[in-house]
């Protein structure tokens, strides 16, 4: 079975161009592309990519860089598909961290539905659900986010993390509020998504270490190893990082090797897909750390993550960005939560859910097909 053509569409996040009446959607917070990778048997693979900065820009680089890679192999040759973007990304492409994933993810929704299996039970089944936590958006005060959090543990959320606005002393005064409101067992993270100096930041640690927080993530860039190996050797709490870490699981790798994090970050969106993201989980595994999924921001691929946390042991939440129905573009799906606060994986073959054409068609600014 053969990829015999790539479609593109290119979703703007303009609002004259978004009607929610109609599509019933919150509008989307960035510009979007949708991918369909159809096989020479007419089965269809689909995913979604991050356009942060242009649907137009994601788009050329898929249709002019990638398709060509693609088109003419083989549904089961993601492994050398992997390894071929990886060195057209070396020689001078230096792709966005979220531009492969999507293709990868097409691939494994095609597979897996010529298999006949849902994603996770194809990858290899190890359960069916996960809690989740509500993640935070940037909110301006410390009564926003405990408001936030008590709607979400009232819904059955077992957990909240707070994206804290800054500077540090706000940070903190965030942290407090929650953990004042919320009781001393209700789980809480903290994720900066900071550019702390490490003295504070070791700072702010030792405060959460004191609230009981489950983990502290990336108070500072990726990159900075040196900083987090000192960071992790300074606290108990574990430090949560390597989300925009590049190199996919190479790049992950040097994080672990220089003792520079304690749980590992992923996603299918910006390592690679799954073929990444599962190398990265069974690295960490190895290691003996959590390999925590971080949210794609878009529906389909959130539910592509979700098949690889119900693939994988160690995995222990899954990240809802709340509030979640702007986040849930193109999916037509509902969101699989339950009274209990955890989410199901759907049990319908490949991705198991729809897109929305109406809503991939009312925000379409371009839309490309390119063949064999």
């Amino acid at each position: 079975m053969i990829i015999q053509s790539v479609d593109i569409w290119e979703c703007s996040r303009d609002q004259n161009l978004f009607d929610s009446k109609r599509s019933g959607r919150c509008p989307m917070p960035w510009d979007l592309v949708v991918l369909k990778l159809t096989s020479d048997t007419g089965l269809e693979g689909i995913a979604t990519a991050m356009a942060a900065r242009s649907a137009s820009i994601t788009a050329a680089f898929l249709k002019d860089l990638i398709a060509p890679v693609i088109l003419g192999r083989d549904i089961t040759d993601r492994e050398a598909i992997y390894h071929e973007l990886w060195n057209i990304d070396r020689h001078i492409t230096f792709f966005p961290n979220y531009l492969p994933g999507p293709v990868d993810v097409a691939l494994y929704d095609l597979a897996a539905k010529a298999a006949g299996l849902p994603l996770f039970r194809y990858l290899g089944a190890y359960r069916t659900s996960l809690p989740v936590y509500a993640s935070s958006l940037w909110l301006e005060t410390p009564k926003q986010y405990v408001e936030e959090a008590k709607r979400y543990a009232a819904r059955g959320c077992k957990a909240y993390k707070a994206h804290s606005p800054g500077p540090w002393q706000v940070d903190m005064a965030v942290h407090q509020a929650l953990r004042d409101e919320m009781g001393p067992e209700y789980v809480l993270m903290s994720d900066p998504v900071a550019e702390y100096p490490l003295e504070i930041a070791i700072r702010v640690g030792r405060h959460l270490e004191e609230l009981n927080y489950h983990w502290f993530e990336e108070p500072f860039r990726d990159f900075e190893l040196a900083k987090y190996r000192k960071l992790c050797a300074a606290l108990d709490i574990p430090i949560a990082n390597t989300e925009t870490t590049r190199g996919g699981g190479l790049g992950v790798a040097q994080a672990i090797h220089f003792e520079a994090t304690d749980i590992v970050r992923a996603d299918v969106s910006w390592k690679t897909g799954v073929t990444g993201t599962m190398k990265i989980a069974h690295l960490a595994e190895a290691h003996g750390l959590q390999c925590e999924l971080h949210t794609t921001t878009m529906g389909p691929m959130d539910l592509a993550n979700l098949h690889v946390s119900c693939a994988i042991r160690n995995c222990e939440y899954y990240e809802m960005f709340v509030p979640e129905d702007t986040f849930r573009f193109p999916m037509k799906d509902s969101w699989p939560f339950d009274e209990d606060g955890n989410i199901h994986v759907p049990e319908r073959p490949g991705l198991g859910i729809e897109l929305d054409w109406d809503a991939i068609d009312n925000t379409c600014v371009g839309h490309h097909t390119v063949t064999i």
